[in-house]
């Protein structure tokens, strides 16, 4: 049996940027057995879609270095990135994204009318969403272009400063509340992105601009790849307190896979089982109720289990889950039918 998912987070079109060989589509097209995601292992293994995140690393730094190792030794922001850059990379991965729609390998959706219709056809149902609001100017006429290319999800914020807000460090054994608020420009793409059916994402927040984004929003508060504090205490995951405003509000959160945001001693080690990421859906399902909770891996931007591996481990989680009692109506709420109904009432 293979139940059909729906994930949260993927960093493949920065992979694929960041990627020295030219024919950067057939990575993804024909698939490389590089990363974690291309498209016939997305296929073999049920993914319906996901979110495909468009990142803007700071400069001179690669991938690995950005997402996949954070250094909480350090536990700093990294300094914040000008806006021309901001928008060369983000423009870079924009396009990637609609030239592999174009070459029908997947389809960028802008209305759940669309993610539904492209799942029934058996098409790889994408949602275009950006890390960190960088490419935004503060009069937002970029959003406005990005808008019409198809964004519909925004994290305000990467683990770094912005126009907008501040995010975590990196910080293991630290609690998220780090940092000012949002800015007066943060507060008014809230409303914006309320306005024009553009959802908000948590993830990599921190908890002053949490609090701001719960305060002015009216849609549901959700954070797309993120774990459970009490089990893993380091500042990318929720606490008890956010767990029950995104419970309040009927939000849903993401499993995150990366293992330092699922070990309780924060480490960013392979040999992290499965069992782990079964504990942060158990108490991500006590915390937000059977509507609250779903995946958002972070494939190609975080070390994941060697039990996962890529996207064709997907599965082995769901079955952990079947396994440990779960029903298959629940099982599939959490694989897939629960992003669907939190994008149905914030873009429509």
């Amino acid at each position: 049996m293979t139940i059909p998912f729906f994930d949260g987070h993927n960093d493949t079109l920065l992979r694929l940027l960041d990627h020295a060989r030219a024919d950067k589509l057939d990575l993804f097209i024909k698939g490389s057995q590089e990363g974690h995601i291309d498209l016939p292992r997305a296929r073999s293994a049920g993914m319906a879609g996901g979110f495909f995140a468009i990142f803007p690393p700071p400069l001179k730094a690669g991938l690995a270095q950005v997402a996949a190792a954070p250094d909480y030794a350090k536990g700093q922001l990294p300094p914040q990135l000008d806006l021309a850059d901001a928008q060369k990379s983000t423009l870079g991965m924009a396009a990637l994204l609609l030239q592999l729609e174009r070459a029908g390998a997947l389809s960028v959706c802008r209305s759940v009318g669309e993610l539904t219709n492209a799942i029934k056809n058996n098409r790889l149902a994408a949602i275009f969403h950006i890390e960190g609001a960088e490419a935004i100017d503060t009069d937002f006429q970029s959003f406005e272009v990005l808008h019409a290319a198809g964004l519909r999800s925004i994290g305000i914020t990467w683990s770094r400063a912005n126009a907008f807000g501040t995010g975590v460090p990196f910080r293991f054994n630290a609690d998220p509340d780090i940092g000012p608020g949002l800015t007066d420009a943060g507060k008014e793409l809230v409303r914006i992105c309320d306005q024009r059916g553009v959802m908000i994402d948590l993830s990599h927040l921190n908890a002053a601009g949490f609090r701001d984004v719960a305060a002015i929003s009216s849609k549901p508060l959700v954070a797309t790849h993120s774990n459970v504090h009490a089990i893993c205490p380091c500042t990318r995951n929720l606490t008890d307190w956010q767990l029950a405003a995104i419970r309040e509000s009927g939000g849903v959160v993401g499993l995150n896979f990366a293992t330092g945001f699922l070990r309780p001693d924060g480490r960013f080690l392979a040999d992290t089982p499965i069992d782990l990421m079964v504990r942060h859906v158990d108490a991500l399902l006590e915390a937000l109720g059977e509507d609250g909770v779903a995946l958002g891996s972070d494939f190609d931007g975080a070390m994941v289990p060697a039990e996962i591996g890529d996207v064709t481990g997907v599965p082995k989680l769901l079955q952990a889950l079947l396994d440990r009692g779960y029903g298959e109506q629940l099982v599939r709420k959490i694989a897939l039918e629960n992003w669907l109904s939190v994008l149905e009432r914030t873009i429509g």
